[in-house]
């Protein structure tokens, strides 16, 4: 097992590397910061161990989202992204204790922080966000697919699919900005809509962990939805039956 985590761990460094190596960089549009909703308001608030971290990343935010959003420019940005990232490399750090293991999981806490700290330092320095865009991306990909396949040690798993849809939604309202300001007549913007939407990640998180408890029967979301799924499909080929024999019946009387 300890040898296939390592060898694991291997492999993703060597894909890292490759695509690094293999990719242009992708340096930071200054449009980013050209944002539809120009409008000022006095304050800009947005929004166990890993648990905690999460929630200390989350509190900063609302101070390094005000602080960049005074005057958006890419040194500002560093300190609104890096909360960000401490918040959502803790996330990944309580996942990997849920599905995997709790040693795993805790000893994964510190690597993650840094890697995800490191990929902010990088972009800032060489002006190229492929590190951050792995580290904020790919969890996005991998986070939901093991929600679904991988047993949960504890109840409520769902959650973790809302938190994602509310992600992914907050990333789809930051890149059409200027449109969801133009289509709803300057009432609001995409990237309002996306500090809303991402707030919801911490509240399904928060609702989870005051929900949940250990987990009797450890089955996967999927082998939860199979199980539905075919009882409903038996129970639409018992009603067919039965109609089946309800209209013999009646033609031979």
């Amino acid at each position: 097992m300890e040898k296939g985590k390592v060898f694991g761990c291997l492999v993703a460094v060597v894909i890292f590397v490759v695509l690094m190596i293999v990719t242009p960089s992708i340096p930071q549009s200054q449009e980013y910061h050209n944002f539809a909703d120009k409008r000022k308001l006095f304050f800009a608030w947005k929004e166990s161990y890993g648990a905690g971290l999460v929630f200390v990343g989350v509190a900063a935010v609302a101070f390094g989202s005000s602080y960049y959003h005074a005057m958006p420019n890419d040194a500002r940005l560093v300190w609104d992204r890096l909360p960000m990232t401490i918040a959502f490399t803790s996330i990944i750090a309580i996942f990997i204790i849920e599905r995997i293991d709790e040693k795993t999981g805790t000893t994964s806490i510190a690597p993650l922080i840094l890697a995800g700290v490191l990929s902010i330092l990088y972009w800032s320095f060489f002006d190229d966000l492929r590190p951050y865009a792995v580290v904020q991306f790919l969890p996005c990909i991998a986070i939901p697919l093991m929600a679904i396949l991988m047993p949960p040690m504890y109840t409520h798993s769902s959650f973790w699919l809302w938190a994602a849809g509310f992600y992914l939604l907050a990333k789809v309202a930051e890149a059409v900005d200027k449109h969801i300001y133009s289509f709803t007549r300057h009432f609001i913007s995409g990237h309002t809509l996306k500090h809303l939407c991402a707030t919801m990640v911490p509240v399904f998180l928060t609702l989870m962990l005051a929900k949940r408890s250990v987990e009797t029967e450890r089955r996967s979301l999927f082998h939860k939805w199979k199980i539905y799924w075919l009882s409903v499909k038996e129970s639409q080929n018992n009603a067919q039956s039965v109609e089946c024999e309800y209209a013999a019946v009646s033609i031979t009387e």
